[in-house]
């Protein structure tokens, strides 16, 4: 009995010694390195933020790319200044537009409508509906499209070059409740002409380049998340 009771002690021994190895092969054995176990409460540091990275970024247009707002009003009444004498009725409009949208600068205004003004004259000239229904007032929107379907009921075509702008002047502004309007005095260089189904001109000369002069009006409402201002009347100068 006892040697039996010694074989049995041997062989549980030499299990437990087989089981003991294979779970250390299993689970390995500790170095010193291993990571902590992972706490949810524990505090974690942020990772540093690269500034040349920022830098990188491309911001979509809209209201977010817009500047911050000035510190004072002066920085405003600076701005306008370079557009109109101060105390003018023109700066005066200007001032009122710029307190009631602090990110509105009259120059960068000004770079924009000369902007327009070309892409709204070429896309009327090649009857180019889509791109004027963004850039101008619904009425004034039904009017171009009203013109350029009365021209292509008559089989005319028109032959467009835009020059060039040779002048661009904001000569009124004005801030009625949150409506704010901006009228601009453009002096411009094209060649236009107008033929009809025969290919006759009818309208303008194709050899001269002539100088046109509009006054335009662009409206935006203040309290509105689009930056965009639209074109809401047109003057002719003769």
């Amino acid at each position: 009995m006892n040697g039996l009771a010694d074989l049995t002690t041997i062989i549980f021994l030499v299990l437990a010694i087989i089981i003991f190895l294979r779970l250390r092969n299993v689970l390995g054995r500790r170095t010193g390195n291993e990571r902590p176990p992972f706490d949810p409460f524990a505090r974690r540091e942020r990772a540093p933020v690269d500034a040349s990275a920022n830098e990188k970024v491309i911001r979509l247009p809209g209201a977010t790319d817009r500047p911050a707002a000035p510190a004072a009003a002066e920085d405003a009444a600076t701005r306008v200044g370079t557009i109109a004498p101060a105390g003018s009725p023109l700066a005066d409009g200007l001032m009122a537009i710029a307190r009631a949208d602090s990110t509105f600068e009259p120059q960068r205004f000004l770079a924009g409508a000369r902007m327009a003004y070309e892409m709204i004259v070429t896309a009327f000239a090649e009857g180019d509906r889509k791109a004027l229904r963004p850039l101008l007032a619904r009425d004034v929107y039904d009017g171009f499209v009203s013109a350029i379907g009365e021209r292509e009921q008559r089989g005319e075509t028109v032959t467009f070059n835009f020059i060039g702008i040779d002048k661009a002047e904001i000569v009124d502004a004005s801030l009625r409740g949150n409506t704010a309007q901006v009228k601009v005095r453009f002096v411009s260089s094209l060649v236009s002409a107008t033929r009809n189904a025969a290919g006759e001109v009818v309208d303008g000369d194709p050899t001269h380049v002539a100088e046109v002069t509009d006054i335009w009006t662009f409206s935006r409402e203040v309290t509105s998340r689009d930056p965009n201002w639209k074109l809401v009347a047109t003057e002719s100068v003769e």
